[in-house]
């Protein structure tokens, strides 16, 4: 391990030097999610350019599980050009400063550590709807970016391929040992669901727009932090899973996020402040239903890849997140049978589970 990571330091020297010309002095290991990529924050000499930060972050990409992702989907494509589409946008990303592609490696602007996810336990109430609905703006912005010729974003879709294989994950990983009709239970109501998607109008998504990838901006120092493409209290990390999906998508995975549990009135203000900024302006009732449907695949696959990840990554971490998760999925199932009785067998599945342990991969 410690002859990689001297690798990796070796490779985010070069890729400063040849991009900057500048000397790294310090190296810091970041912590890293359940996804396939490093990120090391680098100290950089100082130099007479004022143009140059203090610190970059080093994305630098590893060899990916294939297990992770569903059959005949492609791997995640490349940071870059939705990076460049997304800041010529005017939206808030971290502007680049060098790559080296051969290695893996993007040098971006560093955001610090003060992501939604870390500090909003230590929010008012007031102040946390704020943000939140600050966040929520962001996302008629990314909708409103038509499609642009070579960027791999507008050619990927969440589809029905997808949505079966987090049926697949979740009737394995969250139904412990479940038999082949529940598993069917599971695949027919996910199918169904990916019938609806196939039906909904189809925007650019961030894919992944949840607290833990949307980050505090201190706007109060001057000039605007060189990270910043642009000025404001929010910016988001982790592009490159950018795709097409029904206009509902981010709201859901932010407002139904495992990392922060919001109040339903909460998530109830936020919608309605944003909902008809959408391109396609859903009404009320088609954007509620979609919502509960996308959380459904959503909040299945999370609450199946917290447990797959203690039982076979050995990753115990996410599984403090498992029961806001299924607190989730209960509900959203309740409200989506009320509306549909051919969701009621998957509601009732999920009702029945027991109930998910923060410190434990498997229930009895």
């Amino acid at each position: 391990m410690a002859d990689e990571m001297e690798v990796v330091r070796a490779r985010i020297r070069a890729c400063v030097e040849s991009n900057l010309d500048a000397r790294v002095t310090r190296f810091e290991p970041l912590a890293s999610a359940l996804g396939v990529r490093r990120f090391v924050r680098v100290w950089i000499e100082a130099t007479s350019d004022s143009r140059l930060p203090r610190t970059l972050i080093a994305r630098v990409e590893t060899p990916e599980d294939p297990q992770r992702r569903p059959s005949g989907v492609a791997p995640e494509p490349p940071l870059e050009p939705i990076r460049a589409l997304l800041e010529r946008h005017g939206l808030p990303v971290p502007r680049s400063y060098g790559i080296d592609t051969g290695a893996g490696i993007d040098l971006l602007g560093d955001f610090g550590d003060r992501s939604l996810a870390s500090v909003a336990a230590g929010w008012s109430a007031t102040e946390r709807d704020a943000l939140y609905r600050e966040a929520c703006a962001l996302v008629p912005k990314i909708q409103s970016i038509e499609p642009t010729p070579g960027v791999a974003a507008f050619e990927r879709r969440l589809d029905a391929a997808q949505i079966d294989y987090k049926a697949q994950r979740f009737a394995r990983w969250s139904l412990c040992g479940a038999d082949s009709a529940a598993t069917q239970v599971v695949r027919d109501a996910f199918a169904l669901i990916a019938d609806e998607i196939a039906r909904a109008p189809r925007r650019l998504a961030h894919r992944d727009f949840q607290s833990a990838n949307l980050y505090l901006i201190d706007t109060g120092k001057a000039p605007v932090p060189p990270a910043l493409h642009c000025s404001g209290r929010i910016a988001m990390i982790d592009l490159q899973g950018a795709f097409m999906a029904p206009p509902e998508y981010d709201l859901m995975c932010l407002l139904r996020d495992s990392y922060v549990e919001l109040p339903e009135s909460s998530v109830q203000t936020a919608i309605e402040a944003v909902r008809e900024q959408l391109p396609d302006a859903p009404d009320a009732e088609t954007f509620a239903h979609r919502f509960d449907l996308l959380t459904l695949a959503r909040k299945g696959k999370d609450h199946a890849l917290y447990r797959y990840a203690a039982v076979e990554l050995g990753d115990s971490r996410y599984l403090k997140f498992r029961p806001r998760a299924q607190r989730a999925l209960r509900a959203a199932a309740a409200r989506v049978a009320q509306r549909d009785p051919r969701f009621a067998a998957l509601a009732d599945r999920i009702a029945s589970l027991p109930e998910a342990q923060a410190d434990s991969p498997c229930e009895p």
